[in-house]
């Protein structure tokens, strides 16, 4: 329980889950890229046949890490909302400004898990 009754404590903890969820958008791009980059081979080898005659799988291990990556992120995203929760009922009233939306930055993070999970979905889908 933090006894600075300042404001500042409650905005260091909302950038610590912003900046959480700027890395699970990172996971999630990243993801999204190492996913599609099997495609990208399979796209550029002539006939799908890799150099040596071998066969390029259009989903591959890059489809799998690529989902992992995606939905680690998604499950951080989640997770780092928690956490801001949690930090949030050790605050004092007079630490969280007066008419401030709280709630905001933790309905965010889950938007981003959700659409996370929807990538998720939409590229198993297609995968498959």
């Amino acid at each position: 329980m933090s006894d600075l009754n300042d404001p500042r404590v409650f905005f260091a903890a909302e950038r610590t889950l912003l900046a959480w969820n700027r890395t699970c958008l990172t996971l999630m791009a990243f993801g999204f890229a190492v996913e599609r980059f099997g495609l990208f081979l399979h796209m550029i080898a002539p006939g799908g046949i890799a150099p040596g005659g071998r066969p390029i799988p259009e989903t591959g291990m890059s489809f799998w890490i690529g989902l992992v990556f995606i939905l680690l992120g998604a499950s951080l995203s989640v997770l780092a909302a928690l956490q801001f929760r949690a930090v949030l009922k050790t605050l004092k009233p007079v630490e969280i400004p007066a008419g401030y939306w709280v709630n905001m930055s933790v309905i965010m993070n889950l938007a981003v898990a959700a659409f996370g999970i929807a990538l998720i979905t939409y590229l198993f889908l297609q995968g498959y």
